[in-house]
């Protein structure tokens, strides 16, 4: 198979555009069934992740169609390619879901505990709000997504500190990037929303204890299992 394997560590897009070249070099085409992702991880030199993303980006301009349990296989294309959906912060490429993730696990562990010695009774009351609104949601309501982010966002107020606010704000804005959204059509779930409900109170609780060690261990649990969850709920084609 003509793949040329990808030196370093690099974006998705990269990942997409090659096979995107190889679909219009008739290398795979229309019908065809791609090869799986563990062998695509592989052949690249990347990580399943990051194929994952790609495979992603590709369903979204209309490149390919993820049948679960079936695998993954090229469109006919009958229209104009779909624009690529990479979007840029800054005129830098916005990063994927799985580096956005990264991200978090190195900052929120510590807002957590910050969080822990410095919340106010109003933002430990915002938090539980959140929460509450969690617990009434079910994984396929959309407002999920606002109530997650609503009990993050009030974590980092309740450091007292502006530039950890901003941070968060801005993980946030890349986590709704458009590969987010028809990631968590493939990995999320009900099972999925209720365990990460349980992990929140874990946060929750240690914060409201004013246990820094404890919240700081809770978020980074949430954030490790949140990534062992989309790599294990993905459907291995």
């Amino acid at each position: 198979m003509p793949i040329k394997s990808i030196a370093n560590r690099r974006l998705y897009r990269q990942i997409a555009d090659q096979i995107i070249h190889l679909i219009e070099t008739g290398e795979f085409r229309p019908g065809r069934r791609l090869p799986a992702e563990r062998i695509l991880a592989v052949e690249l030199g990347v990580s399943r992740p990051s194929v994952r993303e790609a495979l992603i980006a590709l369903e979204i301009e209309g490149w390919i169609d993820i049948c679960a349990g079936a695998g993954v296989f090229v469109l006919e294309r009958r229209e104009a390619p779909t624009p690529d959906v990479s979007v840029t912060i800054s005129n830098l490429p916005l990063p994927g879901p799985s580096e956005v993730l990264f991200a978090r696990v190195l900052i929120e562990p510590e807002v957590a505990a910050l969080a822990a010695r410095n919340a106010s009774p109003e933002l430990l009351a915002g938090m539980s709000r959140a929460l509450s609104d969690m617990v009434c949601c079910l994984a396929s309501d959309l407002k999920h997504v606002e109530f997650d982010y609503r009990f993050h966002f009030n974590l980092a107020e309740a450091t007292g500190n502006g530039a950890l606010v901003g941070s968060i704000e801005a993980l946030w804005v890349m986590r709704v990037n458009p590969l987010s959204p028809r990631l968590q059509d493939h990995s999320h779930n009900e099972a999925v929303w209720q365990r990460a409900i349980i992990e929140h109170r874990e946060i929750l609780e240690a914060v409201k204890r004013g246990d820094a060690n404890d919240a700081r261990a809770a978020m980074r649990r949430h954030l490790r299992n949140t990534r062992e969850r989309f790599v294990s709920n993905w459907q291995n084609t």
